[in-house]
């Protein structure tokens, strides 16, 4: 399976096994599959107070969501065989380059039984932000309308680009199944890759790992997931549905780690 980082990515032999949707971190022990952003989405249409860039050596190496003024959740393998002082974070700037708020991090957390099952990791930011964080949504059924956010790469293939500056979105919804690889719906949702104007496939790609799938509750957003990998095989992104994290089957996991 291929997780989603970009090339680079510190990376344990488990997220080196799979295809992340990460970017590549500077000193990398091993070289994941590039990134790309989101294939076949969209420029951002509106800012996103919660979106962060979690970088290394200034550099986008994956997405992450802030949900409270100190705390940011991720792909654990976005961070695996990392320490705080690695990393650095941009909150609430759709470009991944400028704007927003930078900070340095105090603390990684992964979960405890990190597995390509268990994709997810807490950032403990070193002061609190000012940027507005997104609320865990409580749960979402399969067809639920939702939309992906990430700086990957633009194009599907390996390797092919670097990903964009700007934030790119797209509209798709959740699958009730189609991930094969290892999926547990216990702890995963299962991400359509529409088709688009083309008929060319849309969906997640490297670089985008880490980063949030969200779906509007009342009129405002909620968290349900983060970019893990894709759901089979090819290194072509887009080809297989994605698999993301489901953040609200974790909700203890962050209650507990953000109380201390």
């Amino acid at each position: 399976m291929r997780h989603f980082p970009l090339p680079g990515i510190l990376a344990t032999a488990a997220a080196a096994a799979a295809l992340v949707l990460a970017a590549p971190a500077a000193g990398a022990s091993a070289t994941p599959l590039p990134s790309r952003p989101i294939i076949g989405g969209a420029a951002a249409s509106q800012g996103y107070t919660f979106i962060v860039s979690l970088q290394q050596n200034g550099q986008h190496i994956c997405g992450a969501s802030l949900i409270s003024p100190t705390w940011a959740v991720t792909a654990a393998h976005c961070v695996a065989g990392g320490t705080a002082d690695q990393f650095t974070v941009r909150v609430g700037s759709n470009d991944r380059t400028s704007g927003g708020e930078v900070a340095s991090l105090a603390k990684v957390v992964s979960h405890p039984n990190y597995s390509t099952n268990n994709d997810i990791a807490l950032l403990q930011l070193s002061a609190p932000v000012q940027a507005t964080p997104i609320a865990i949504a409580d749960g979402a059924p399969s067809g639920t309308a939702i939309k992906l956010l990430g700086w990957g790469q633009e194009n599907p293939q390996p390797g092919a680009d670097g990903g964009p500056d700007q934030l790119k979105e797209l509209d798709t919804s959740l699958l009730p199944s189609g991930c094969a690889e290892g999926f547990d719906p216990s702890s995963e949702l299962c991400v359509n890759n529409p088709q688009g104007p083309d008929g060319s496939n849309q969906g997640a790609c490297y670089g985008d790992s880490g980063g949030p799938a969200i779906a509007q509750v009342n009129g405002e957003w909620r968290l349900l997931g983060a970019t893990s990998r894709a759901g089979g095989s090819s290194s072509t992104c887009a080809v297989d549905p994605s698999i993301y994290t489901n953040v609200t089957a974790f909700k203890d996991f962050v209650q507990t780690t953000m109380a201390g």
